[in-house]
């Protein structure tokens, strides 16, 4: 797979690295000097393109017409705009990635524009920001389904409602799965009849509301509620 960035500052470089130590075929394009400096260090010569991106001749120097993936990594939204527009109508490029600088252009950042993905970073560092402050001490370790789901852990501490209740009383929702409960060092598959214990760590496959939903059950009565401000029942 021939991932194609175009910006090779932070983002992109470090992009590239991670694309690169997973055997990603890369290319980096960019013209301004001092990035260029950087990423000589950063990267192999053969993964940079030097050369303005809006120039037809450079992007196919990078190998545009073969690419499967066009990240445009810019600190300029009409730049981004542009290159994601051009890589999918001139070059058929099947996938289009546009980091988004400022978060009020963020509306125009759709595939009506030919942009598959945004990567609106105030966007996620909100979304993150809200999700820790609703869920108290539950860890995401991973998201799945493109953010709609998650697998989540969270530590049962004493009092906690969910104590000692079987997990098919608990009315958790189709959408929230308990994966495997961690008892004194040992991996426990639970089952419908399988009680929590105070210490147990519980893994979880679930959507946010499930895991609002776990979290009011795994967190003790007295324990302030991050999100509403009032105690948990």
């Amino acid at each position: 797979m021939l991932v194609i960035i175009v910006g090779g500052g932070r983002t992109g470089s470090q992009l590239a690295r991670l694309l690169l130590q997973q055997n990603y075929e890369v290319r980096v394009v960019d013209n301004r000097k001092e990035i260029l400096s950087n990423i000589h260090l950063e990267l192999p010569t053969e993964v940079i393109v030097e050369g303005n991106p809006l120039h037809p001749d450079i992007l196919e120097r990078a190998g545009i017409a073969d690419a499967d993936v066009l990240a445009a990594c810019t600190t300029s939204d009409e730049m981004n705009l542009v290159l994601a527009y051009y890589a999918r109508e001139h070059y058929g490029v099947p996938r289009t990635i546009s980091r988004v600088n400022n978060p009020r252009n963020a509306w125009v950042f759709n595939k009506l524009f030919d942009v598959d993905f945004a990567l609106n970073q105030a966007e996620i560092l909100a979304r993150l920001i809200e999700e820790e402050m609703s869920m108290g001490d539950m860890m995401t370790l991973v998201k799945l389904r493109k953010g709609q789901y998650s697998l989540v852990e969270e530590k049962i501490a004493e009092g906690a409602p969910g104590i000692g209740i079987a997990i098919k009383d608990l009315g958790l929702p189709e959408q929230c799965v308990i994966a495997a409960i961690i008892r004194e060092g040992e991996v426990m598959i639970p089952r419908g009849v399988t009680t929590m214990q105070a210490g147990d760590e519980v893994l979880a496959i679930t959507n946010k509301q499930g895991a609002l939903l776990l979290a009011e059950l795994l967190i003790p009565p007295n324990r302030p509620n991050n999100h509403n401000g009032n105690k948990h029942p």
